[in-house]
């Protein structure tokens, strides 16, 4: 999977993009992730990107120009390969970013995320240039960088050969509405607090039985939304 993110704050992506599971994904060359600057592709002699909005209104406003421009130069570095590409804007506006999203995305050759800040976006760029507007909450967020950083880590961590074993997002929270089975670990009895004793039992049959009964009774009590689909 190729990943392209446009962005005025390159550097807040660093962290993220060289730990854990994601650095992994790009050593094995499994995902390819661009952090591009969107203030090269402005045409302003001082590189701005935001103006004050039509009709008055607090706060700046950010330019379609080098939006537009942007995803004109990847979609022609990247033509020969042919990519199934979508285009995602991260805005307080968009539909609700879930599993069952996540899972839809991971599909996908080619994403290029969009990444807003101060007031808001020119309208134009959601209509006629991304395919989808996505939110992580309802919530309030300096940008979009956070919001891309999340999507990122979950999409990828879905995409074959990412993860070492790949059963190990079959069963996790969300899967199948519903939250995931607690999960524990040696030692079998810590300060008087003992591990279930199912889990020491050796019956796969009686723990997987176990595990579902727990996964439905957390969603139960946590999360009860869930279970209406």
């Amino acid at each position: 999977m190729l990943i392209d993110v446009l962005t005025i704050f390159p550097k807040m992506f660093d962290a993220v993009m060289g730990e854990s599971i994601i650095k992994r994904a790009q050593e094995k060359k499994v995902v390819e992730i661009n952090i591009i600057d969107l203030r090269l592709f402005s045409k302003d002699k001082h590189r701005k990107v935001d103006d004050k909005p039509f009709g008055g209104g607090p706060g700046m406003v950010m330019n379609a120009e080098p939006f537009f421009e942007a995803v004109s130069y990847i979609r022609r570095k990247t033509k020969d390969r042919r990519l199934k590409t979508r285009t995602i804007l991260l805005s307080p506006k968009g539909k609700k970013f879930s599993q069952a999203l996540a899972v839809k995305l991971s599909k996908y050759e080619h994403m290029v995320l969009l990444c807003g800040h101060y007031e808001g976006i020119d309208n134009r760029v959601a209509e006629h240039l991304a395919d989808d507007e996505i939110s992580i909450g309802d919530f309030i967020l300096t940008g979009g960088e956070l919001p891309a950083m999340a999507i990122i880590d979950s999409v990828v961590r879905l995409v074959p050969g990412v993860l070492g074993d790949e059963n190990s997002c079959k069963d996790e929270s969300f899967s199948g509405n519903l939250l995931e089975y607690p999960h524990y670990t040696r030692p079998a009895d810590y300060s008087g607090m003992k591990v279930p004793d199912v889990l020491l039992s050796g019956n796969h049959g009686k723990i997987e039985e176990w595990r579902r009964k727990e996964a439905i009774k957390a969603t139960k009590k946590k999360r009860p939304d869930l279970l209406k689909h």
